[in-house]
């Protein structure tokens, strides 16, 4: 059979177009410096502080972590294809559920990596000429590129995941039920139109050596160890295998036999006869294994799922302006729930919820009854609706933090961000990786054109003047939003800035404001997901047109099987879901979205930020600190950060930090480049498969839940962490 690479437009062969004598030089020049630092990187052995050699940047990762190699084997095959498909149902269905559980944990791409691995591997096994048969149909091994092709298939179907919410939004709090084609268009429309916008934007947001999406780091680490036969891969997979392994077998215990270890704290140990209000101060300070139980302070967890290799990957100069913003959110919720700011003290402390004055849950059907808008005469009757104090604080710092980003991205990196157009107009981009793909022919602009065309007429849902002002808005916000999660690694929490604008547009008509969210906030989500695949493919040297075809078959499948897992959960949990704590098992947090908003704030967080520029101009260095490296979108960000869900991961995520990106990168320097990003993945990989596992054989996922018989380190009454104040015995 011939393979799919033949057909003209996505043939690695046919697209590979001379390189011009300029671009030639300079591939040859990087390449030379590349393979002498990747000679010395990989021989083993520990380089100790070298400065040269520490990882800081995007141009260290380009030089120091991700090898440039290219083997030039197939992409697009009818085997990745399979695969792709596939494991594009799994991953759609694995990331859909997580939006119901109490943490928001992203699926990582090294779950779906390693089963399309064992399923490449027999499959290639199979079309060997002594073991031919009917189910081979690529002949050969299994590649690094068709194994990412079908990787990143699948990691593209999950992004249309979360404008899947809104529906599950209308059949929880507003009893209505969308069509299915509807719904399924709308995803579409939000998907393609974010890789639109990505596809527009690579000269600034994918092409430079600083734009890493750190996340996608253990992913490349696993594929390259996977497939790349050295001697020093041999050591990676030994520690990748043993890191998965350990992992695998220890996540069954906090995730199921043992949920004690997910919020191990000595304070709620001994609280069990304290007086009940001092109960309930312990349970708000230390409690944190249950969702909106408390603020975890000084909690441990040993649940990896909860933690993550995000801390082993994100840099340093992140991680510690979050410390900073975390610092402060138990500082100013507490002051703001004990002080009785914003009629705290009437309400729980943690909770996304509305509430009525009394203290219950709002009624929002009575105020807005069966045409889903607002009714005057009865709001007055019932009153305003109020926020948790924790919850007005988390959409101040929100608004706080997106006045920040616009005003950071356009002073601190204004000139930069201009540079790289320049240079990816030019192809001149001196990124080693990006050098490496000019001998692809590229994506054509138009192509992302015509997405967008196709997703601005399928997605028509309400008034075209509200959704035209809803994509443009959307349209403005995503490069800013881009460019801060591909150098740092965590994204701003935009929807409140779209929430201001949807308010003023349709007040008084929440569902239309539920869809004006879905074409602006939600796609620029979706479009920084589809910028990571895109920046990976970069890394992989997977031709540029076969990653368009790749995605935008990813983002077909993944909207249909999103909205048939979203029924799915809702019709089987609805209580829970609309319960405003929820379980430590499922929650509704991230579909309790509130109606008030706090919005001078968004034009106070430019202010800082523009103090800050003119210090930093005058003086850039500040002591041992770079007076730039204040990055106040994350401090803002992080100082809500416990407001919602579980937080008794805290204080180990910080540990882990600590120990990854400032001892091991700074003292055990070889150690860190060499293993850091694989061991991240074989830990994440480990937890997420014993997660997928018992979401179906215990959780419920598959039909009833079998919860493991109550123990000490499981009660079945209360707080896991023994934390019962606030009424948890009640």
């Amino acid at each position: 059979m011939a393979d799919i690479n033949s057909l003209p437009i996505l043939s690695d062969d046919k697209e590979k177009t001379p390189l011009s004598e300029k671009d030639s030089a300079n591939l040859a020049d990087l390449a030379d410096k590349v393979s002498v630092s990747s000679d010395k990187e990989f021989e083993g052995g520990d380089a100790g502080s070298d400065d040269a050699s520490i990882v800081v940047d995007g141009n260290d990762v380009s030089r120091l972590i991700v090898d440039i190699r290219d083997d030039g084997d197939p992409s697009l095959t009818f085997r990745s294809i399979v695969l792709g498909t596939i494991l594009s149902g799994l991953g759609a269905t694995i990331v859909q559920l997580y939006y119901f559980k109490p943490v928001n944990v992203s699926v990582n791409t090294v779950f779906l990596l390693l089963i399309s691995w064992c399923l490449g591997e027999l499959k290639a096994l199979a079309s060997h000429p002594s073991h031919q048969s009917s189910i081979s149909s690529t002949p050969g091994p299994f590649g690094l590129k068709e194994h990412a092709v079908a990787s990143i298939t699948a990691s593209t179907a999950a992004y249309g995941s979360a404008a899947v919410l809104n529906f599950a939004v209308q059949r929880l709090y507003y009893d209505t039920k969308v069509e299915a084609l509807t719904a399924v268009l709308a995803t579409f429309s939000t998907a393609t139109f974010g890789y639109g916008l990505v596809g527009i934007l690579r000269p600034l947001t994918i092409y430079p050596g600083e734009m890493v999406y750190w996340l996608n780091l253990p992913n490349v680490a696993v594929f390259q160890a996977l497939h790349f036969d050295t001697a020093a891969n041999w050591k990676r997979l030994r520690v990748f295998w043993g890191a998965f392994t350990g992992m695998f077998v220890w996540e069954v215990f906090p995730a199921y036999i043992f949920p004690l270890l997910n919020g191990f704290s000595i304070p709620c140990l001994a609280s069990q006869h304290a007086p009940e209000h001092a109960k309930d101060v312990i349970t708000n300070i230390f409690g944190g294994a249950g969702a909106n139980e408390g603020l975890g302070l000084l909690s441990l967890s040993f649940d990896w799922q909860y933690i993550g290799g995000y801390y082993l990957s994100i840099p340093l100069i992140q991680q510690a302006n979050s410390w900073v913003g975390i610092a402060i959110c138990y500082i100013a919720i507490l002051g703001i729930y004990y002080s009785n700011t914003w009629n705290s003290l009437s309400f729980p402390m943690l909770s996304t919820s509305i509430f009525a004055s009394n203290g219950s849950v709002y009624k929002q059907s009575a105020v807005f009854g069966k045409t889903y808008t607002l009714n005057e005469t009865a709001l007055e009757e019932i009153g305003l609706p109020a926020l948790t104090g924790s919850n007005a604080w988390k959409n101040l710092c929100a608004n706080l933090a997106i006045g920040a980003l616009i005003a950071h991205c356009i002073l601190f990196w204004g000139p930069y961000a201009k540079k790289n157009l320049k240079d990816g107009w030019n192809r001149t981009q001196p990124d080693p990786h990006y050098q490496a793909m000019l001998k692809y022919k590229e994506a054509p602009v138009w192509w992302y054109l015509v997405l967008l065309a196709l997703s601005f007429f399928a997605g028509r849902r309400f008034p075209a003047w509200g959704y035209i002002v809803a994509l443009l808005t959307g349209t403005i916000i995503t490069p800013f939003s881009t460019l801060l999660y591909a150098r740092m690694g965590n994204g701003i929490a935009t929807n409140q800035l779209f929430k201001m604008i949807a308010g003023a547009i349709h007040p008084g008509k929440p569902v239309a404001n539920l869809y004006f969210s879905m074409w602006s906030h939600d796609v620029v989500s979706t479009s920084i997901g589809l910028a990571g695949d895109l920046k990976m493919g970069q890394y992989l040297k997977i031709p540029p047109r076969v990653m368009f075809a790749t995605q935008v078959y990813g983002t077909i499948i993944g909207v249909a099987v999103n909205y048939i897992v979203m029924i799915s959960v809702v019709e089987e949990r609805r209580e829970i879901l609309l319960d405003p704590k929820g379980n430590n098992v499922w929650s509704g947090q991230y579909l309790q979205r509130p109606y008030v908003i706090i919005p001078a704030s968004l034009a106070i967080g430019v202010v800082p930020t523009t103090i800050q520029w003119f210090i930093a101009k005058r003086y850039p260095k500040i002591g041992p600190f770079q007076t730039d490296n204040i990055m106040l979108p994350i401090i803002y960000m992080f100082m809500a950060w416990m407001a919602t869900g579980l937080s008794s991961y805290i204080t180990t995520s910080i540990i882990v930090g600590i120990l990854s990106q400032v001892w091991l990168r700074r003292y055990h320097t070889q150690w860190f480049k060499t293993f850091n990003y694989i061991l991240a993945g074989g830990l994440d990989g480990g937890a997420q498969v014993m997660i997928f596992v018992l979401s179906f054989a215990v959780y419920g996922a598959s039909g009833k839940p079998r919860p493991f018989p109550g123990w000490a380190g499981n009660p079945q009454v209360g707080n896991v962490d023994y934390c019962n104040g606030n009424g948890a015995l009640d």
